[in-house]
């Protein structure tokens, strides 16, 4: 039961999540994926490519080549205007709940 609970949690966040990563700067998968693996937040590409192809199509993320020196071309993201914008909401509203969840825990 833990488990299931604790996915549910991260699959809650990790928008968020990968949002803030790519606003510090622009970011590949691979990039995006070891971030999020150095913070504990272990997750697959097969959760991550997904999410950032609706992103992406919800006008959130655009995005842009890069010649790789070992490989095919790399897709590197970065927020659009709305992308900043949503990205703002979900920093207040993960406040909101952070501040509710230790009114909460404090009593």
């Amino acid at each position: 039961m833990i488990e299931n609970i604790k996915s549910q949690m991260r699959k809650g966040i990790l928008e968020y999540c990968i949002l803030s990563i790519i606003n510090q700067q622009e970011a590949y998968t691979s990039d995006i994926l070891e971030t999020l693996k150095k913070a504990n937040l272990v997750v697959v590409e097969g959760t991550v490519y997904p999410l950032l192809t609706r992103l992406k199509n919800n006008g959130i993320l655009s995005y842009r080549w890069e010649e790789s020196p070992s490989g095919p071309p790399r897709k590197y993201f970065c927020l659009t205007e709305d992308g900043e914008v949503l990205l703002a909401q979900l920093q207040e509203e993960w406040e909101a709940i952070k501040e509710a969840i230790e009114r909460v825990g404090s009593k």
